[in-house]
């Protein structure tokens, strides 16, 4: 087999192998983490913040029995982890700019979306490098709890450099047992 042709045989492998990769990222089933109706009642609300990520929002996050615990000994949530954040709009003046209070922090407003974030074993195997953030996934809803069809590698893009905190931007804010 000549030079040129192995070069084009493993040309044609490594593209195939990076279509596959899109395809099973394209694949991954988004029904795989349900509306966690009970959330409010069921879950710790931990932070509430002036979101980082857009300037027109605030963002109140809760966290589940098992995200709660914190990070084990490898600086990581336990997998069946879950944190949803209540994404509200913030309150703005008759010019459209946001209003900051007293207190330097963006006003709530009304509720917009419902992030999730879920960790499962294995979860994270069926995204590209770029995208992978460890074994966790994402969903976005409605306040009514409807998915809602967002680009959900958005926000794997966003969290997946936080691999020092478990891919999680607010770890240091859980409370610890």
């Amino acid at each position: 087999m000549t030079g040129k042709r192995r070069l084009m045989i493993m040309a044609a492998g490594a593209t195939a192998a990076i279509g596959v990769a899109t395809l099973v990222a394209a694949q991954v089933p988004d029904e795989r983490i349900p509306f966690p109706a009970d959330y409010a009642t069921e879950f710790t609300m931990y932070l509430e913040i002036d979101r980082i990520q857009n300037p027109g929002q605030v963002m109140r996050i809760y966290a589940n029995d098992a995200a709660l615990l914190g990070p084990g000994p490898d600086g990581r949530l336990a997998d069946g982890a879950i944190l949803v954040g209540e994404i509200y709009g913030a309150k703005t003046d008759a010019a459209g700019n946001v209003i900051i209070s007293e207190l330097g922090r963006r006003i709530r407003g009304d509720i917009a979306a419902i992030a999730v974030m879920e960790k499962e074993d294995g979860w994270g195997d069926l995204f590209p490098a770029d995208l992978r953030n460890g074994d966790w996934d994402f969903a976005m809803f409605s306040p009514a709890g409807e998915r809602l069809d967002r680009d959900l590698n958005a926000c794997r893009a966003c969290h997946a450099p936080l691999q020092e905190t478990d891919h999680v931007f607010s770890i240091q804010h859980l409370p610890t047992p």
